[in-house]
C-alpha cells in the first residue's frame, strides 16, 4: 500500500504549509495571478508517477485553478473529487468528458454542487436526495456522497444513508476533512482488495461514518459550538476505538 499525504503548496508558501502539517510532503507549482496555473500539470504527472500513491484527493482549496480539468483528464489513479474539483466540472457543458477514463471515482458534493452539477434543485425530502445521488452515479458510473444531515452514499444501486453527525460539522474545513478520510480509506482498503466501485463504496460509507462520529466525539467536549475541522480529526483514533472494540 502507498498512501502519499501530499499538499499542493504555492512556491512561497511551501514552508508555510510543512510547517503546518510537517508529516505532509509539500509540491511547490508554478501559479499566475494566484492560482495553480496550467504549467503544473506535468509537474503533477511526474509526482504521480514517481511516488505512486494509491488514491488522489482532488478539490480543496484550488480555487478556479487553470490546471485542473488537464490535469483530471491525465490522471490514471483512482480519484476522489470535492470542492473546486467539481466547481471546475460544473463549469463545462459535457463535464463528464473531462473525468479521467478506466479509473474509479467517488464524487463528495453538498447540495449546491450537485445542483450545478446536474442543472437541477437536490430538494429537501431524504428521498429526493436519494433521487439526486443515484442520478450523479449513473450519470458518471462513481460512487456518490451526497453531504448534509444523513448524508446519502450510493454508486447507483446499493444506498447508505448515514447515522452519525450534527450541527458541529458545519464548519469551514468540514467537507475538506471528510475527503480526506475517504481518500485514506480508500487506499487502505484498495490496497489490500481491489479499487473498484465496491471498495470506493465501501470506503466512502465507512470514511461519512467515521466523520460524522469523530464530530460528535468533539462535540461532547467542546459543544456544537465550538467544534471546527481539526477538532474533528483530532477525534479518529477514538472514533476508530469505538467501532473496532
Amino acid at each position: 500500500m502507498c498512501c502519499v499525504r501530499a499538499v499542493l503548496c504555492k512556491r512561497a508558501r511551501d514552508c508555510v504549509a510543512a510547517a503546518a502539517v510537517p508529516e505532509s510532503l509539500t509540491l511547490g507549482l508554478p501559479e499566475k495571478s494566484g492560482v495553480i496555473s496550467a504549467r503544473a500539470v506535468g509537474e503533477l504527472i511526474k509526482f504521480i508517477k514517481e511516488f505512486q500513491p494509491s488514491v488522489v484527493l482532488v478539490g480543496p482549496g484550488l480555487s478556479n485553478a487553470p490546471f485542473l480539468l488537464s490535469f483530471l483528464k491525465k490522471l490514471t489513479v483512482p480519484l476522489v473529487l470535492d470542492a473546486d474539483g467539481l466547481n471546475a466540472l460544473s463549469r463545462q457543458k459535457n463535464w463528464t468528458s473531462c473525468l479521467p477514463s478506466g479509473v474509479p471515482v467517488i464524487f463528495t458534493p453538498h447540495p449546491g454542487e450537485m445542483k450545478r452539477l446536474l442543472h437541477a434543485s437536490v430538494g429537501e425530502t431524504q428521498a429526493q436526495r436519494v433521487m439526486r445521488a443515484r442520478e450523479l452515479s449513473a450519470l458518471t458510473h462513481g460512487v456518490s456522497v451526497l453531504k448534509g444531515f444523513h448524508t446519502v452514499i450510493t454508486d447507483g444501486k446499493t444506498v447508505y444513508i448515514n447515522p452519525t453527525g450534527g450541527p458541529m460539522l458545519a464548519k469551514a474545513g468540514s467537507g475538506d476533512t471528510l475527503g480526506g478520510f475517504i481518500a485514506g480509506l480508500w487506499a487502505q482498503l484498495g490496497s489490500a482488495a481491489k479499487f473498484d466501485m465496491s471498495s470506493a463504496l465501501r470506503a466512502a460509507a465507512a470514511g461519512v461514518y467515521l466523520h460524522g462520529l469523530c464530530g460528535e466525539l468533539a462535540a461532547t467536549e467542546l459543544t456544537d459550538r465550538c467544534v471546527l475541522a481539526s477538532d474533528v480529526a483530532a477525534q479518529l483514533p477514538r472514533a476508530f476505538r469505538r467501532v473496532l472494540r
